[in-house]
């Protein structure tokens, strides 16, 4: 997320931070650059241009250029000008019970699976929600989102009707008696924004009165999406955004743009296509992101959503007694599978992203295949691992006895380590959280 604009401005960060002391004209070179930058990771010209002379304007003073550490300095004013741009963090308004929820945008962006997403989100808070199909014209839409609500055993609304406004009446009125929380609407959309489309979502607008109407943009459009989001809000209206999209190679542009030109808060950030993939929006958590700072809180928050608390405790215990197994960490791999690609984990921790090259997510695949090829006997106790064992292990994971040998080695090292922790003659080099 963001790969171009955050290497790039911590470049410029750092280059000033090597500097003893910095001069206006370093503050005027680095904020020219820091606009070349935005630009060309498609962020609006306006948004670009107010962010650089709020930094110009901030850092030209006297805290900075007299400052003996102009990096620390300087990262700090970026990183609060780009939360100023982010705006402020916003749940979701819901007001009633059951609170309908309107999801609009083009088709493509998203918004079948982030109705699900969303109802997820609201069901590990505590809310049951029904998911409404309200494209009545195209029937794939309606057996897109059957499939996945059933799938993750989300309350479908499975009457067929050919009228939308007749539809969303009936769903909310069986929401309202099977006293569901939400109502989650999944309008219909078009590959451009037309008369017809607006008039329906209008309709159903006018139908439910929803609490929100959450514009769904896809975030690697980014100049078009800010443009999308424009003309929805002159005629539906909103009351926030969820941008998809966002785990991808996406520039940024409509991240750092669209609140600023919808002043409309974004609400959620969809960062995968799993269904536990939408993020609740937090600006500094982004801004920490983008400037290479980690994002420790929302890595705990999905370590959270994926570990089973009974089994987080059962391995907090055997750490402790030091009686990890390889069946163990087996789980674990797959666990951290659930959280992410490699990359984004990495991008969560402090200095992460400088640590891409140096760390190989193969090595974890080619772990977890030889892991695999072990029976559960194998893996509980690796000691009756003989010569022929291995043979058997290495051609049913694709490797060789070498790296059956490798694995074996740094499982006894990490028990001797825990072993050592035990009676207390090593301390742990770093907090085992699960």
């Amino acid at each position: 997320m963001f790969d171009l604009i955050s290497s790039r401005i911590t470049d410029i960060i750092y280059k000033l931070g090597k500097k003893g002391k910095l001069h206006s004209q370093d503050i005027k070179s680095a904020t020219k650059d820091f606009k070349k930058i935005l630009l060309e990771a498609d962020v609006n010209y306006r948004v670009a241009q107010s962010f650089c002379d709020a930094i110009e304007k901030e850092a030209i003073g006297e805290k900075v250029l007299k400052s003996f550490t102009p990096k620390e300095m300087i990262t700090k004013i970026v990183y609060e000008k780009m939360i100023e741009i982010l705006g402020k963090s916003e749940e979701l308004n819901i007001k009633k019970s059951p609170s309908p929820i309107m999801l609009i945008g083009l088709q493509g962006a998203g918004k079948t699976t982030t109705a699900i997403k969303l109802a997820l989100f609201l069901q590990k808070k505590g809310r049951k929600s029904l998911v409404v199909p309200c494209d009545v014209k195209r029937p794939a839409a309606y057996e897109q989102l059957k499939i996945l609500a059933d799938a993750n055993e989300i309350p479908f609304f499975e009457r067929k009707l050919p009228n939308v406004v007749k539809l969303s009446k009936i769903a909310l009125s069986q929401a309202i008696l099977k006293r569901y929380d939400a109502v989650i609407f999944d309008t219909a959309g078009r590959l451009h924004i037309d008369k017809e489309m607006i008039e329906e979502a209008e309709k159903i607008r006018d139908t439910v009165t929803p609490d929100e109407i959450l514009l769904v943009a896809d975030g690697m459009t980014g100049q078009d999406a800010v443009n999308i989001a424009r003309e929805f809000k002159k005629t539906i209206g909103l009351t926030g955004i969820i941008l998809t999209k966002m785990d991808g190679d996406a520039r940024g542009g409509a991240a750092l743009s669209i609140r600023k030109v919808t002043e409309k808060p974004i609400k959620f950030l969809g960062v995968g296509e799993k269904v536990n993939a939408l993020e609740q929006f937090y600006p500094e958590r982004l801004a920490s992101r983008i400037l290479g700072m980690g994002d420790l809180s929302s890595l705990q928050e999905r370590a959270q959503n994926v570990m089973e608390v009974e089994k987080a405790a059962e391995l907090q215990k055997k750490i402790s007694k030091g009686e990890l197994t390889l069946e163990d960490f087996l789980y674990q791999i797959k666990q951290m599978k659930k959280m992410g690609s490699f990359d984004e984990i990495l991008e969560m921790l402090p200095g992460g992203k400088g640590l891409k090259n140096m760390l190989d997510e193969s090595v974890l695949i080619k772990t977890e295949a030889m892991i695999n090829s072990m029976t559960k006997e194998e893996r509980k106790n690796p000691k009756i691992i003989d010569g022929s064992r291995k043979r058997r292990i290495a051609k049913g994971s694709g490797t060789d006895v070498h790296d059956i040998n490798e694995i074996l080695k740094e499982y006894e090292m990490v028990q001797k380590m825990l072993k050592q922790m035990k009676k207390g003659k090593m301390k742990m080099p770093f907090p085992v959280k699960f």
